[in-house]
């Protein structure tokens, strides 16, 4: 009966990782393309600004900022959680869960946003010049030349952090998000074991094992462009 209720218990904290998961994928590809061709701008306010979000993103810690974004309503416009539930008409819960997929599709998309715009700046110029002669406008070029080379480029390192996203959303619980590390650890405080942090070990090992056969996969079926 006790495996029953730890494992009823676990995928309950499983659906939310994979859930936290799946909205900051989503969210966060378009966003890094977005700061992405931000700092590649050549108006210098959106180029400072891409690039200054993309330095303090990177130079701190996602767990404090799961919590500066937890914390920001209430300590800079004076909002508490109760206020905005009661505004909003959803449970806590929810509004806990959606201050962590914020600091998430943030964090992940200036990440994100390096790949892409390292992958961009790689592909050689003289594409963008032989497109230029063709009389393609610069989204033609963009969609019709470089895309494919940048998707192909980007693909290793941003697996590498999609992977890494699956372990990082143990951070959510830093906003009260019950994912799956948290409900593992809750389970070992009610039942005095320690086997709960072994099946979620066992969860995030399958789920990143999926993630690893799909980003081989998907290599392999690229890997007839060649440069």
């Amino acid at each position: 009966m006790d495996f029953i209720i730890i494992l009823q218990n676990l995928l309950n904290g499983f659906g939310n990782t994979v859930l936290l998961f799946a909205i900051t994928l989503i969210a966060a590809l378009p966003l890094g393309l977005l700061i992405a061709f931000g700092s590649m701008s050549k108006f210098i306010p959106i180029k400072a600004f891409c690039r200054g979000l993309v330095w303090v993103i990177r130079g701190t810690p996602l767990l404090l900022q799961v919590l500066l974004v937890t914390l920001v309503p209430f300590y800079v416009f004076n909002i508490g959680n109760t206020e905005i539930i009661s505004f909003l008409g959803i449970k806590m819960k929810t509004l806990l869960f959606s201050y962590a997929c914020l600091a998430f599709i943030i964090n992940y998309g200036c990440y994100f946003s390096e790949i892409i715009r390292g992958a961009i700046e790689s592909v050689p110029k003289g594409q963008f010049e032989a497109g230029k002669v063709l009389g393609m406008t610069k989204g033609q070029i963009f969609r019709k030349v470089i895309l494919f080379q940048v998707i192909k480029k980007s693909l290793a390192p941003a697996s590498n952090e999609i992977i890494t996203l699956v372990k990082d959303t143990a951070l959510a619980s830093i906003a009260g998000v019950i994912e799956l590390y948290t409900s593992a650890e809750h389970l070992v405080n009610q039942f005095i074991v320690l086997t709960p942090l072994l099946y979620a070990a066992i969860f995030y090992l399958i789920f990143n094992g999926v993630l690893t056969l799909l980003f081989a996969y998907l290599e392999k079926k690229m890997s007839f462009y060649k440069e």
